[in-house]
């Protein structure tokens, strides 16, 4: 999420510093998987530590995001399945993503966020979520010998249910009254077993299946079987943020 907004802050602190200073801002941890948790964020902290080094922006960080995961989703659609292909595309992809954690430690470290930074980021998300599933579909129509045509339907559905749950909880999250400062001084800390169940609709996961890519059956059976969870978690999903919101006063 990242965005200037006022004068840029001198880059005074040396990059053990900044990483210090980024530990003591991180967001709460409260609805986050483990491997976000304990992977992407602590890896997002690096990076966003030699950008801030560096000299770059949060903007600029989001855009370094944006190119590996577009290379790792251009991979997928036009070179054809490979164990070499799949270790490539789980690498840009696993970047991507810590970089797309980075942007937002880097904007708080700057005391530089803003509606706009945000606005970008979560364009980019959503055509990363989007562009992924659009292009196993190429994949599965231009290099898999699929048993039937009704496996074209697939990455469509996934796509579908990611796009949705992406959408629906950030919608949720807007219409949510904000509490106040007083309510947020001692945030609940977080469970360990909201932070294991959420694993398999972590965008980390969805990266790791694409090291399957080296076995048509295998990615096929493993993209299966994360649908079918995706599929599971959006009907929970869906029902818990209609009914907090149906409990929220009218306007």
């Amino acid at each position: 999420m990242a965005v200037e907004t006022g004068e840029a802050l001198t880059r005074s602190l040396t990059y053990t510093g900044a990483l210090r200073e980024l530990r003591d801002a991180q967001k709460s941890a409260k609805g986050v998987s483990l491997y976000s948790r304990y992977v992407n964020r602590p890896v997002g902290r690096v990076l966003a530590a030699g950008a801030y080094r560096a000299g770059l922006s949060p903007n600029q960080v989001t855009l370094i995001s944006a190119a590996f995961s577009g290379a790792a989703i251009a991979l997928v659609a036009t070179e054809p399945p490979s164990w070499g292909l799949a270790v490539a595309v789980y690498a840009a992809l696993v970047i991507g993503f810590a970089f797309d954690s980075a942007d937002g430690q880097l904007a708080r470290l700057l005391r530089k966020g803003g509606p706009a930074g945000e606005w970008l980021d979560h364009v980019v998300d959503c055509a990363k979520i989007t562009a992924l599933h659009a292009a196993v579909l190429v994949t599965f129509y231009r290099h898999f010998a699929l048993p039937g045509d009704g496996w074209l339907l697939l990455p469509l559905g996934f796509q579908l249910a990611a796009v949705l749950i992406f959408f629906g909880g950030l919608l949720t999250d807007k219409l949510k009254p904000k509490r106040s400062s007083a309510a947020q001084a001692v945030p609940a800390a977080p469970s360990r077993v909201r932070a294991v169940a959420l694993l398999p609709v972590d965008y980390g996961v969805m990266c790791a299946v694409f090291l399957l890519l080296g076995s048509e059956r295998a990615f096929r059976y493993g993209y299966t079987v994360l649908f079918a969870v995706h599929v599971v978690f959006l009907a929970a999903f869906l029902t818990k943020w209609f009914r907090e919101l149906s409990a929220l006063p009218a306007n």
